[in-house]
C-alpha cells in the first residue's frame, strides 16, 4: 500500500540534511524510505568537521542488498563524494526501468565539501544522464553549465546547457536569486519551460534542497506528472522551511513538525489508495477525489482535495492535479454537510456503487445510510451544484451517531455512488480496506 524509494546519500549527525532528512521526508508523506550510505559527515548546525567515505564495495553491497529484495517506486541520489562512489552506483543502476531523481551535493550548508574535485567529470558523465530529472540550485547550475547566473534568461539557458549533458528534465532551484521578494523555480521539462513563483522566506536553514528533492521523489513515485510533482514538492518544502526550528546554536533545521497537518495526512492518505490492491476496480465513472478539513469547516475553502481527480489508468490509479483548499466541490460539498451535524468527521472518499459493497459495509456493521435523488425538490435541481448537499442533508438530518458511508442509486444521467467518511484519511482508508 505504500511507494519505496530508495535514498543514495551522506550521513547528517545533526538530522538536518542527508539520509536523515530523506527518510524524514519520505515518512512525512507516506512513502516507505530504504538508505544506502555513501559517507558518513561530522558536522552540526554551526560547522563542518569532516567527512568519511564508505568504501566503493560497501555502497555496492548495500545497492544489491536493496534492489535484491525490494521492489522500488523511485531512487533519489544526493551526496557521492568520490570517483569510486560515482562508477558503482552508475554500474549497479543504470538499466533499471524506475524514475531518478539526482540531487546535486557538492557542498554543505555548513561550509564543508562534498563532492571531491577530481570526482566532477564523471558526476557530469555517469550521474547526470542516468537521471529522470535533476535538481541543482543556482550556484549548482553554474557549476554544471559553465555559466554565471544572474537573471531568470540565465537560468533558462543553464537549464539547457546541463540538458546537454543527457538529462532531460531539469528543475533549477532560484533561492540564491530572490527577485522582488519572491524565488523562482525553473523547470525544463523535455522541451517547455515551467517558471514557478513563490514567496522569499527570509530564513537561512539547513536541510530545504534535500527536502525538496525528496518530496519531489515521493511526487513523482505517486505518478503525479512532472510540473505536478514540482509544485507540490515546492510546497511541501515551503512549509517545512517556515516551520525551522533553532534546535542547535546555528542554522535553523528545516522541520515539517505537525503531523496532523491536512496536506501530509492526505498526501498519505492518496498515497496509500493507490496501493490498495484491485482499487482500479472502484474508481467511478467520474473518477474520485479524497478531501480533508480543517477543523470545523465553513466552507469549501476549509477543504483540502485534488484540483483533479484521482483516475483510472488501465489496472492504476493515478492522481492528477495538485491539492488545494477548495480543490474538490462534489466530495468537499458532501463532507461540509457531514461535518455541520457531526463535527468529528473531517475526511471523505467516493468509490464506484456496488450492492455487495453496501451488503459488506453492513455485515461488516459500519453505519451505513442513503438518500433517494428521485426525492429531490425541482427547485434545488435549478440550483446549481445543490445536489449534493441536498442529499447528503437529508441522509444525516436524523442520524444520531456520525455516518461510515452514505450512498445513492443515481438518477436520470447521474451516476449511483459510494461515500465513505472517516475523522482522517486513515481513518476513511481503514473502513475502505474492511468494504473491498
Amino acid at each position: 500500500m505504500i511507494v519505496n524509494i530508495l535514498t543514495i546519500a551522506g550521513s547528517d549527525p545533526s538530522s538536518g540534511a542527508g539520509i536523515q532528512r530523506d527518510l524524514k521526508t519520505f515518512d512525512a508523506l507516506g512513502a516507505y524510505g530504504l538508505s544506502v550510505i555513501t559517507a558518513v559527515t561530522s558536522q552540526n548546525t554551526t560547522r563542518f568537521f569532516g567527512v568519511q567515505p564508505v568504501s566503493a564495495d560497501m555502497v555496492k553491497n548495500q545497492i544489491r542488498s536493496i534492489l535484491s529484495d525490494f521492489t522500488l517506486d523511485a531512487i533519489k541520489i544526493g551526496m557521492v563524494f568520490d570517483k569510486r562512489i560515482i562508477q558503482v552506483i552508475y554500474s549497479e543502476l543504470k538499466g533499471l526501468d524506475m524514475p531518478i531523481v539526482l540531487d546535486p551535493v557538492f557542498e554543505s550548508t555548513t561550509g564543508g565539501a562534498l563532492l571531491q574535485k577530481d570526482a566532477f567529470e564523471d558526476f557530469k558523465k555517469l550521474l547526470v544522464p542516468l537521471a529522470y530529472v535533476i535538481t541543482p540550485n543556482i550556484i549548482e547550475a553554474e557549476r554544471l553549465a559553465g555559466i554565471k547566473i544572474k537573471t531568470i534568461n540565465d537560468i533558462h539557458n543553464a537549464a539547457k546547457k546541463i540538458q546537454r549533458l543527457g538529462v532531460t528534465n531539469i528543475i533549477i532551484k532560484g533561492g540564491h536569486l530572490p527577485y522582488k521578494n519572491k524565488i523562482v523555480d525553473v523547470l525544463l521539462d523535455n522541451k517547455r519551460f515551467y517558471d514557478f513563483s513563490h514567496k522569499f522566506i527570509k530564513m537561512k536553514n539547513h536541510g530545504g534542497g534535500c527536502t525538496f528533492s525528496a518530496a519531489l521523489c515521493v511526487e513523482i513515485a505517486i505518478g503525479h506528472d512532472l510540473p505536478i510533482a514540482v509544485k507540490s514538492a515546492s510546497k511541501f518544502t515551503s512549509l517545512s522551511i517556515k516551520n525551522a526550528t533553532n534546535l542547535g546554536k546555528g542554522l535553523a533545521i528545516a522541520e515539517k513538525r505537525d503531523r496532523e497537518d491536512a496536506v501530509t495526512a492526505l498526501l498519505q492518505g492518496i498515497v496509500r489508495f493507490t496501493k490498495v490492491s484491485n482499487i482500479y476496480q472502484q474508481i467511478p465513472e467520474c473518477q474520485t477525489n479524497f478531501v480533508y478539513s480543517n477543523t470545523k469547516p465553513g466552507s469549501l475553502e476549509d477543504i483540502l482535495g485534488l484540483e483533479g481527480r484521482i483516475v483510472r489508468a488501465g489496472t492504476r490509479v493515478l492522481p492528477t492535479g495538485i491539492l488545494k483548499y477548495g480543490g474538490s466541490k462534489h466530495v468537499g460539498s458532501a463532507l461540509l454537510e457531514v461535518s455541520k451535524r457531526f463535527s468529528s468527521i473531517r475526511s471523505a472518499l467516493n468509490i464506484k456503487f456496488d450492492k455487495n459493497t453496501i451488503a459488506k459495509a453492513k455485515r461488516k456493521k459500519l453505519h451505513v445510510l442513503s438518500y433517494d435523488r428521485s426525492k429531490e425538490p425541482l427547485y434545488i435541481k435549478k440550483k446549481e451544484g445543490s445536489t449534493i448537499s441536498w442529499g447528503i442533508h437529508e441522509a444525516v438530518k436524523n442520524a444520531k451517531s456520525p455516518p461510515d458511508i452514505i450512498f445513492h442509486k443515481g438518477g436520470i444521467g447521474k451516476e449511483p455512488m459510494i461515500l465513505i467518511f472517516g475523522r482522517t484519511p486513515d481513518d476513511v482508508l481503514k473502513k475502505l480496506v474492511k468494504i473491498v
